[in-house]
């Protein structure tokens, strides 16, 4: 059934390359009434600038059951031009107040781990907001540097069939590809029995700020991780963290632990200020 919902944007993620829905972003946040919900498949970058939301903002957008996606919280949009970002950006004034309001208010805070996956590979739940004990560690990995050669090959032929009907401005904006992350970005944390995990950090927060670092670096990729270490590996370290936690598809129901960090809550800490 097709509704029109309004959904405060919490996540949204680096963007991958697929062969099915070529460029995408795992976009995520909550309902009105608190609730979960996964935004699958919506190409952020393919919008039009007006329809482009940013996070911690409500958007307003007509959505029905993403039947061919199990997990239980996944929408997909039914018509691009329905969406509509709402009102501006909610502040960080008062230690996050107002964020922190509509996160934590109707919203189960997660603290052990094992449960948590217990629940996905019961398909009871796929996104959640997760308070580790500890961040033990931040780790930086290496990875390819180029997006794999098939992926590519197959948006080209896409543009190139799409080419006879529309411009090449237009085709540009659907089939522009963008900059593959060299480096991985790791949480290392323990949960409230001790467990300790190592989970992948796929904010988009991270690779911008990544970027932003190696121009100002002057492409310096080493200059530029120090900074992101100092950010992601200290600075936030000393606000109150929270993890948004979600399932990837493909390890749903089969990997030991399906998750992966798809956004960083950090509203600094105030004992001064109730989180409610």
């Amino acid at each position: 059934m097709i509704e029109t919902k309004k959904v405060f944007i919490t996540v949204k993620t680096y963007p991958t390359l697929s062969t099915k829905y070529d460029e995408l972003v795992c976009t995520a946040g909550f309902f009105e009434d608190g609730s979960w919900v996964r935004l699958y498949p919506l190409p952020f970058r393919k919008l039009d600038d007006e329809k482009q939301y940013r996070k911690y903002q409500w958007l307003e957008l007509q959505l029905e059951k993403n039947f061919s996606d199990p997990r239980p919280e996944t929408y997909k949009v039914v018509d691009r031009d329905s969406i509509r970002p709402v009102g501006d950006v909610i502040s960080t004034a008062n230690a996050w107040q107002g964020r922190k309001d509509i996160v934590f208010s109707k919203n189960r805070i997660y603290t052990n781990l094992t449960k948590l996956i217990e629940l996905a590979k019961s398909n009871t739940l796929s996104l959640a907001t997760f308070k580790p004990t500890k961040i033990i560690g931040f780790e930086i990995k290496e990875t390819e540097r180029n997006w794999p050669k098939n992926k590519l090959a197959l948006l080209k032929k896409k543009a190139r069939q799409l080419s006879l009907f529309q411009t090449p401005e237009e085709v540009r904006k659907e089939f522009s590809v963008v900059k593959k992350l060299p480096y991985k970005f790791y949480y290392k944390f323990c949960d409230d029995q001790g467990r300790e995990s190592r989970l992948m950090i796929e904010d988009w927060e991270i690779g911008a700020l990544y970027w932003n670092c190696l121009k100002r670096a002057g492409g310096n990729e080493g200059t530029a991780l120090a900074k992101v270490r100092e950010k992601f590996g200290k600075s936030l370290l000393k606000n109150d963290i929270y993890l948004f936690l979600g399932t990837t598809l493909q390890f749903h129901r089969r990997s030991r632990n399906p998750f992966v960090i798809i956004g960083v809550f950090y509203p600094p800490n105030n004992p001064q200020l109730s989180l409610f």
